[in-house]
């Protein structure tokens, strides 16, 4: 299962899903892509459907192995990644090395655990309020569910993950 960018930074006020499954489908990609996200409707950890949970590895836009699996990013270490694997926007830009992102930071709304945080996610990612605070992870951390706590207003990265594989 595919982890990419959006081709941009973005406050917590963003239509993630929808900008995933635009960029996926403007990038060729004919699977079904999700935000990396926990969201009003969903935690994170459940975005990839149960039967691609466990034996399916995570990979960059190149194919690169990021995490063994959907459910090892949920271990409890808080996402702990490579950090020299990069991660790509559907673009193909590299997010850790790309101006276009100059706060190397994700959004994510969850716990360590990838369960939502309804107090940290921007108000279910509508607000780009600078009082709303959402949870992110700082990327130079090698995790991806860094416990962080910043403003909405912020523009940060926002990830997607490929949520079912198509054969």
């Amino acid at each position: 299962l595919h982890l990419v960018a959006l081709n941009l930074p973005f406050s917590g006020d963003m239509r993630a899903d929808f900008q995933c499954f635009q960029q996926a489908q403007l990038a060729g990609l004919t699977s079904t892509y999700r935000a990396f996200l926990s969201s009003h409707l969903q935690d994170l950890a459940t975005v990839v459907r149960k039967t691609d949970r466990y034996n399916l590895p995570i990979v960059n836009l190149k194919g690169e192995i990021l995490f063994n699996n959907w459910e090892s990013v949920f271990n409890g270490d808080g996402g702990q990644f490579n950090i020299h694997i990069p991660i790509y926007s559907f673009d193909g830009r590299n997010i850790m090395t790309d101006p276009s992102w100059p706060q190397k930071v994700i959004w994510h709304g969850s716990t360590a655990n990838g369960i939502r945080l309804v107090s940290n996610y921007c108000e279910a990612w509508h607000t780009a309020d600078m009082g709303a605070m959402g949870q992110a992870s700082p990327l130079k951390t090698g995790k991806l569910l860094d416990q962080k706590v910043y403003s909405c207003s912020n523009q940060f990265i926002v990830l997607c993950i490929e949520n079912s594989l198509v054969s």
